[in-house]
């Protein structure tokens, strides 16, 4: 399937996702977009041997698309720099060092407690996962997803300070995930070069500080090109460009496209651009990036839903997925309640916080994208369905029942 048939399907079923949705079934909207899309899938494998046009376009589909390099080399670079660019870089310095602890200290402990937990709970089952792939699996899980979380928090009604948080972690803790990723997935693969100290060391600063690099000298230069002109449609086509040339960058340069995309949003966001005259105009360029924003989240979406047509379900899979999605919880809520107990003062967080940082933790694409990552082994199947299983919990229960937990705790 070539690429412009690709791209015009996606964006044709996206439209008819999204209008059955807004019709009829009236759910916020990337959790009604995820839903439509599950349900198309359904049908679409029920009636595969009914109507077998329909189940052979969207399983050719799917399958042309390389979901990982799509989502993580192309999409979140835009995804996170319209993230970044609407949100509060004071309210983040505020925040900064529960943000800073939930997305290292959270996200390493959280890795190790899943893992161990799976690594417990498949043994006594007898299903085969050692325990270095349940610590690959707790590594792409338990970081929190920034498409996921910032598209449920819009719709939701968490306290100021709480979002920041949330939407901080979300930001930030992929640096941390890719790390344990990267590193972990080595020892995995038999055949790599031992794993030292010193070459975690580079690797971390290859990723993370290349990344927030990259993203500050990208966001300086296109602020200054910008400065220089009076043209909104330049103005719009520069910060494209940006965009674009980090995820090229990035990828050429092996360093965190994720981490540079929100840096520079973070900048651009919260530096007042001189060339953008009046206030409509610096209202219209936030909207036309929040209409990217809104257009790929529901793009992004319907590929997840549609995903299930390909998705490898077996024996042994719901069962690891449900464990998988009960010990994710556990693990968040472990790796959050610990640095919060060591350091009450500077996290100034209660129990009631907690819950709320442990139920808006929502995981989505880039764990699955990480999944699709793993090379091939005979692990790699259970690993992929248990994260599907985990990220469609993630999305629609816990983003649907957000805000009667919020209400709850909060009140």
């Amino acid at each position: 399937m070539d690429t412009f048939t690709i791209i015009t399907a996606l964006i044709t079923i996206s439209a008819l996702i999204s209008y059955i949705n807004n019709r009829y079934i009236k759910l916020p909207g990337a959790i009604g977009v995820i839903v439509v899309s599950l349900l198309l899938s359904f049908v679409i494998l029920l009636t595969g041997k009914i109507v077998p046009g329909a189940y052979s376009f969207i399983k050719s589909l799917t399958s042309s698309i390389d979901f990982t390099q799509t989502l993580l080399d192309i999409m979140l670079g835009f995804l996170l720099f319209a993230s970044a660019l609407h949100f509060d870089l004071k309210k983040l310095r505020e925040q900064r060092y529960p943000v800073l602890a939930l997305s290292t200290i959270g996200v390493i402990g959280s890795t190790f407690i899943f893992g161990y937990l799976l690594y417990w709970a498949t043994s006594l089952l007898h299903i085969d996962l050692p325990l270095i792939y349940c610590l690959l699996f707790g590594a792409l899980i338990s970081p929190t997803d920034p498409v996921a979380v910032l598209s449920i928090l819009k719709k939701s009604k968490v306290p100021p300070a709480l979002e920041t948080i949330i939407g901080g972690e979300s930001l930030l803790n992929d640096g941390t995930g890719i790390l344990l990723f990267v590193i972990l997935k080595e020892i995995a693969d038999q055949s790599s070069v031992h794993v030292s100290l010193s070459h975690t060391i580079a690797l971390f600063s290859q990723e993370v500080f290349g990344g927030i690099l990259l993203g500050v000298i990208s966001a300086i230069v296109a602020y200054r090109t910008m400065k220089r002109v009076d043209d909104f449609q330049t103005i719009v086509l520069v910060s494209l460009s940006m965009v674009m040339v980090i995820s090229v960058l990035g990828s050429m340069l092996h360093v965190s496209i994720p981490l540079a995309a929100v840096s520079a949003g973070l900048i651009l966001g919260n530096t007042s651009l001189g060339a953008i005259q009046s206030e409509s105009m610096q209202h219209y360029f936030h909207n036309i990036w929040s209409l990217i924003d809104e257009l790929l989240n529901t793009i992004l979406f319907v590929m997840i839903g549609l995903q299930i047509v390909v998705m490898p379900f077996l024996q042994n899979y719901w069962l690891t997925g449900l464990l998988a999605t009960a010990f994710v919880l556990v693990a968040r809520a472990l790796s959050i309640t610990i640095p919060a107990v060591v350091l009450k003062r500077s996290l100034k967080t209660d129990y009631k916080s907690i819950g709320i940082l442990v139920w808006a933790g929502l995981r989505g694409g880039i764990s699955v994208a990480l999944a699709l990552s793993l090379p091939d082994s005979p692990y790699k199947e259970i690993i992929l369905s248990a994260s599907y299983i985990v990220v469609l919990f993630s999305i629609i229960v816990q983003g649907l029942t957000l805000k009667r937990v919020v209400d709850k705790l909060v009140h």
